[in-house]
């Protein structure tokens, strides 16, 4: 069985698909998507492939019916219309710094207004975003497809100056908010981020979003199942203890009857043929480990946390639930639920 390349870093569905990578086929969940509703928003920690799926959104709204061949989606969409996509990313920069935010957003709808050769004199960003989904929808004649990726970085990097991030937390709402707004011009919304901040905050503005954070329908949309890696990577399995792989890896739950495996442990343990907490070393967010210590949490304590839905997304900046931040994390998850008197708990554990 001939081996495939490892797709370690790459984010660009193109790349995967055209490149000779290995690829666990997620666009069943997008066609899903597409099919059932509107706006929607998923929390996932760090390294789970978020920015992947939102690409690979991108090139199945853009009609790029070659790269779907053989794959869940193809004969499921519509390929006869090609939306145009906006694709506002928060990935890099230091949002950490006072301005940063309100530049950033600038330059990226100012790349927008240049590709389409549409100019743009407004006094508000909103009313610059709002425009420029107008005449998206004009040129096109679709309606627009908006990806956000790494929605809460410019405030999670800004958690230990709360001023700055309460006004980076406020600057997107009103961004997000021309969303709604402009609700007859947009065909679809995808919004993903590590942290799911409440509803009474950040989203006051933007209340239609679906959140399938835990929807058990969607709880493999990032990750590996067990399946994946045996049908997928079956190459690459060959002198591995296969049960030791399930010990260290497969242990994240969002509600659904199986349990997912981070694809960044998997991808370097395949890469190094060594056991590892790859992911542990690179994917803690900065503030996390301040946070935990300011708070005395102990390892110890890590194990038997129970809480509810809206605890777990109890998460504003000055205001963030210990249960909260580490789940959204990735550091505690799902090991079961039960429901008392139309109030659902989830018990808590430590992730693999």
């Amino acid at each position: 069985m001939s081996c495939l390349r490892l797709p370690l870093g790459i984010q660009t569905f193109r790349e995967m698909r055209e490149g000779g990578y290995y690829y666990v086929d997620k666009t069943g969940y997008a066609a899903r998507l597409a099919e059932e509703g509107k706006h929607y928003f998923l929390s996932r920690p760090r390294r789970f492939g978020k920015s992947l799926f939102l690409d690979t959104l991108k090139e199945l709204f853009e009609g790029r019916r070659e790269l779907f061949e053989g794959l869940a989606a193809h004969d499921r969409w519509d390929w006869s219309a090609r939306h145009p996509v906006v694709r506002p990313s928060f990935s890099g920069g230091n949002y950490g710094e006072r301005g940063h935010l309100q530049g950033n957003v600038m330059d990226q709808l100012a790349a927008i207004e240049r590709r389409e050769k549409a100019s743009a004199e407004f006094a508000t960003v909103p009313g610059r975003f709002a425009h420029l989904l107008e005449i998206l929808h004009e040129r096109h004649g679709q309606r627009v497809v908006v990806l956000v990726d790494e929605y809460d970085k410019p405030i999670l990097d800004a958690l230990d100056e709360p001023e700055t991030a309460k006004a980076n937390r406020d600057y997107l709402r009103g961004l997000y908010g021309t969303i709604k707004d402009c609700d007859a011009d947009i065909r679809f919304t995808f919004l993903t981020g590590v942290s799911k901040f409440s509803k009474l905050n950040l989203f006051s503005t933007l209340n239609n979003l679906t959140d399938i954070t835990l929807d058990k329908r969607y709880s493999a949309i990032c990750g590996y199942t067990d399946a994946d890696v045996d049908a997928v990577f079956a190459a690459e399995l060959d002198g591995l203890d296969r049960e030791r792989i399930r010990e260290w890896y497969n242990g994240y739950r969002w509600r659904g009857e199986e349990s997912v495996y981070n694809p960044y442990d998997v991808l370097h343990l395949f890469r190094t043929r060594e056991f590892g907490n790859y992911w542990f070393e690179n994917g803690t967010p900065a503030f996390l480990p301040q946070m935990l210590a300011e708070r005395g949490v102990t390892a110890r304590e890590l194990e038997g946390m129970r809480a509810t839905e809206t605890l777990l997304s109890a998460f504003d900046v000055g205001a963030v639930g210990t249960e909260a931040l580490l789940f959204q994390t990735g550091y505690l998850t799902i090991q079961s639920e039960e429901e008392r008197l139309g109030l659902r708990r989830y018990h808590l554990g430590a992730a693999a």
